[in-house]
């Protein structure tokens, strides 16, 4: 493994392990075998290394996203598309999304919460925007979606936190079941 993939591996895994502010470069650096000019050189500093885990990490999952979030005048399954990426998503990259819901929840004039914010913003106004479409065609939807954005990606990373806790599967039975959760008052 090239030094700079084993360093954000290594990074990555501390970090989902104790949290971002726990880990220290000196232990980075020791557990890749490496000095820490050497992680300097190909990051800069730590905060360069969170910040390329999570470009890494998300501009994968927003590559899947791109084509499962498009909304096709069915708001179930769009929802289930959506849902499908989320969870194959975190099925692969586990520690990732551990590591970034706990970013998620950091204080928020924490390094990490700054660092995340981006990307929790461009998953909301991605999730935002499905509802402003759906609402053409469901007018009690209007002026809805931010709200439905908030509560269909907490459903969303609540299901992946039982995953993380081993507790449950993410499976086609988990799709529908977070699907049909969200949407059960939707439409009243």
């Amino acid at each position: 493994m090239e030094n700079q993939e084993k360093i954000s591996q290594i990074g990555l895994d501390l970090f989902a392990e104790r949290g971002y502010d726990a880990v220290g470069v000196q232990e980075i650096a020791e557990n890749a075998g490496i000095t820490k000019p050497t992680m300097y050189y190909y990051f800069g500093s730590k905060e360069g290394l969170l910040e390329s885990i999570l470009e890494k990490h998300f501009s994968v999952l927003f590559d899947d996203l791109e084509t499962s979030a498009v909304y096709h005048r069915d708001v179930k399954s769009t929802l289930e598309a959506i849902s499908r990426t989320y969870f194959s998503f975190a099925e692969q990259h586990l520690a990732f999304y551990r590591f970034q819901l706990a970013c998620w929840f950091a204080p928020p004039q924490s390094t990490a919460f700054k660092a995340i914010l981006p990307y929790l913003q461009k998953q909301q106004t991605l999730a935002e925007s499905i509802f402003q479409q759906a609402a053409q065609d469901h007018g009690n939807m209007i002026g809805r979606h931010q709200r439905y954005a908030v509560s269909f990606l907490g459903i969303i990373n609540t299901y992946i936190g039982m995953k993380i806790r081993s507790q449950i599967e993410l499976d086609e039975t988990i799709v529908s079941t977070a699907v049909h959760q969200f949407m059960h008052g939707i439409f009243s």
